[in-house]
């Protein structure tokens, strides 16, 4: 994953003032459990056909943009498993790493990254979410 640095203030270079917000984001320490977690992220992704990586659970969502990509989904219809990032700190920079996306939800879609809440919503107003939900063939028919 890329490091990524973001600055809020006046004063765009030399030293940071106190009143500046400084937040990066750099690579995880490798550790063997943090390892056994990218092979998990990678697993799922290859082997679920719609994954939903989020805080909480598609039922309680523990935050809003995983509450609106969990939304969205359901109402499109589409059948997918969830991941909650909460319940593994390993998981979570994991999630992060694999797709080098720096910030959860996160979803796939036949392996394939789509992306986070608001992309999640472009592709829903634009009816682009709908298509290739279908052509995925994730989507719950009617009986």
């Amino acid at each position: 994953m890329n490091s990524y640095l973001f600055r809020i203030g006046s004063k765009t270079s030399g030293f940071l003032r106190s009143t500046q917000f400084v937040r990066s984001y750099s690579k995880h320490v490798k550790s063997e459990s943090y390892k056994k977690a990218l092979e998990d992220v990678e697993t799922q992704v290859a082997e679920s056909p719609c994954i939903l990586y989020m805080k909480g659970i598609p039922e309680r969502p523990e935050c809003g943009f995983s509450n609106t990509a969990v939304r969205i989904l359901q109402a499109e219809g589409a059948v997918f498993t969830s991941y909650n990032v909460l319940k593994n700190n390993d998981m979570r920079e994991a999630v992060k790493e694999f797709g080098d996306w720096p910030t959860i939800p996160q979803l796939y879609v036949k392996g394939q990254f789509i992306g986070g809440a608001d992309i999640l919503m472009g592709l829903y107003k634009s009816g682009e979410l709908s298509k290739l939900l279908n052509e995925a063939g994730v989507v719950k028919k009617d009986e």
